[in-house]
């Protein structure tokens, strides 16, 4: 029985370059669509069939070749997922406000709760109802037993007597 040909020797290992470098960078462009990326890919492969050329047979040579490259690019694939995850969260948990805008931000909603809370327990109802509940007048009616007149009434004394303690420029 012949002895099988050694990957090891610069001889087979070129033969092998040659007949398999062309077919597989092709094979690795068609899946990724960038030349470069393909030919990094196989020449990556072809160094790493250099280095483990004593484990590998000359028969099973090509489907190492083929199988590697495949594995490669699919690796490269889910790490440009990764990256591409860790740059959206990166963005997703960016704060584009100042440090100062926020301190403000925080300091109207406590003088807002505080005003709402100082507001009469009839003109709260109407007021938190049609703001934070969404409700229209009539639902507000209705939910009351007044009229829709009614809850205006309450609902425009509500925003004046907001618009006093907050100043008149705010939007309520």
């Amino acid at each position: 029985m012949p002895q099988e040909p050694s990957v090891c020797e610069e001889k087979n290992y070129n033969e092998l370059f040659h007949k398999y470098y062309e077919q597989v960078t092709k094979y690795i462009y068609y899946k990724c669509g960038d030349l470069q990326q393909a030919e990094d890919i196989v020449q990556n492969i072809f160094v790493k069939l250099w280095q483990l050329c004593a484990t590998i047979s000359f028969s099973k040579a090509k489907s190492y070749i083929y199988r590697a490259c495949n594995n490669s690019f699919l690796n490269e694939i889910k790490h440009q997922k990764v990256v591409l995850r860790h740059q959206q969260d990166v963005i997703a948990n960016t704060d584009y406000e100042s440090p100062d805008f926020l301190i403000e931000v925080n300091e109207f909603r406590t003088k807002l709760k505080d005003a709402i809370n100082e507001l009469s327990v009839k003109e709260r109802e109407v007021f938190l109802l049609s703001r934070v509940e969404q409700k229209t007048y009539r639902e507000i009616a209705e939910i009351t037993g007044l009229t829709v007149k009614a809850i205006e009434r309450r609902m425009s004394k509500a925003l004046k007597e907001l618009r006093e303690v907050l100043g008149k420029d705010i939007k309520i």
